[in-house]
């Protein structure tokens, strides 16, 4: 398939050859579109160095919440985001049942390809680890580096940390959650309310039940369980499912990669918080299985470990990808896979 980019490139302009005016303090934005097996895909550049490929998570979020925290990556790599199909600034579809993992490796390769990287390194957060572990089961000659941030590798393992998580809620919060999904978690409202959860949802499971493990060390002042509504409902729905927050039935059940991870051979870095969401028993479970590993447990950290702990994360990305040597954050649990 003809692949074509759609690329706008930001400098600043000074009246002279931008390359010889502009400071090496400045680190200019380049963005466009490429028409990825038919779905036009959003992406975002900043920075310099090697490809430093970046998938957010949701599924059905955007780049935008990796920032600012993940922008002094851009000073050692060359950081770019991506909008995975249907999520934000990408092309949404028609038919949701194009909304799949599998699709989306195949978006990343054909990225990989139009934007002429070569050899990238590669990050997954959440729904994106899953996502780069199945690209890299298929596509791993195209890896320098892999890099699992709070992710899982198989669905029915991540389906009973939920089982644990609502065991630990408190009574009266767990019978509430249980009442409003035996009700039903769409079609409720107003005609313009029926397509996405209820509010009185978002805020028992995305605010009562998931807070304590988004964050811990620096939770966001700004965290608003029904402002996490803002994002693609037809995606989520056809990948996550339609039954609730603490079970994954939608078509992520295909995510079982466990027994398939031995056969990732390059360099890869395991990351999660100490109270995350995706539970550190999860990448224990990676790390076991890719052979070389590193695994690495952010103290006072939940689910978005790069904003509890910023400066910790961007150094141990960077140092994992360019090889200097370090001492560990104290608290910092770091294993080393044989």
């Amino acid at each position: 398939m003809l692949i074509l980019a759609l690329v706008a490139f930001c400098a600043p302009s000074f009246g002279a050859d931008p390359a010889q005016s502009v400071s090496p303090a400045v680190y200019p934005q380049q963005e466009g579109f490429v028409d990825a097996n038919g779905v036009m895909l959003y992406y975002m550049i900043v920075g310099r160095g090697e490809p430093l490929v970046v998938m957010h998570g949701g599924p059905g979020a955007s780049h935008d919440y990796f920032l600012p925290y993940l922008l002094p990556l851009a000073r050692h790599n060359r950081v770019i985001f991506i909008d995975e199909r249907g999520s934000g600034k990408s092309q949404k579809l028609e038919d949701p049942a194009g909304y799949t993992i599998e699709n989306m490796v195949e978006d990343l390769e054909s990225v990989r390809k139009a934007l002429n990287l070569g050899k990238i390194n590669l990050l997954g957060h959440s729904y994106g680890g899953a996502l780069v572990e199945g690209y890299a089961l298929k596509y791993q000659l195209n890896l320098q580096h892999l890099i699992l941030g709070s992710t899982w590798s198989s669905t029915a393992a991540m389906n009973q940390v939920f089982v644990r998580m609502k065991e630990k809620m408190s009574p009266e919060l767990r019978d509430r959650i249980d009442r409003l999904e035996a009700a039903g978690l769409f079609g409720h409202g107003q005609d313009y309310e029926k397509n996405r959860y209820t509010s009185e949802y978002m805020i028992a499971a995305w605010g009562e039940g998931y807070f304590p493990y988004v964050f811990q060390g620096r939770p966001d002042e700004n965290y608003d369980p029904v402002a996490q509504g803002v994002m693609a409902w037809d995606l989520y729905r056809e990948m996550w499912g339609a039954h609730g927050e603490f079970v994954i039935d939608g078509n992520l059940k295909s995510v079982e990669y466990t027994d398939r991870l031995p056969s990732i051979k390059v360099p890869t870095l395991v990351l999660v918080g100490d109270h995350d969401e995706c539970d550190p028993s999860l990448a224990q479970v990676m790390h076991d299985q890719i052979v070389g590993s590193k695994l690495v447990i952010f103290p006072k950290s939940g689910h978005m470990t790069f904003v509890d702990q910023p400066g910790l994360f961007v150094k141990t990305v960077d140092e994992f990808l360019h090889g200097a040597a370090s001492k560990n954050h104290p608290g910092t649990e770091v294993k080393e896979s044989r």
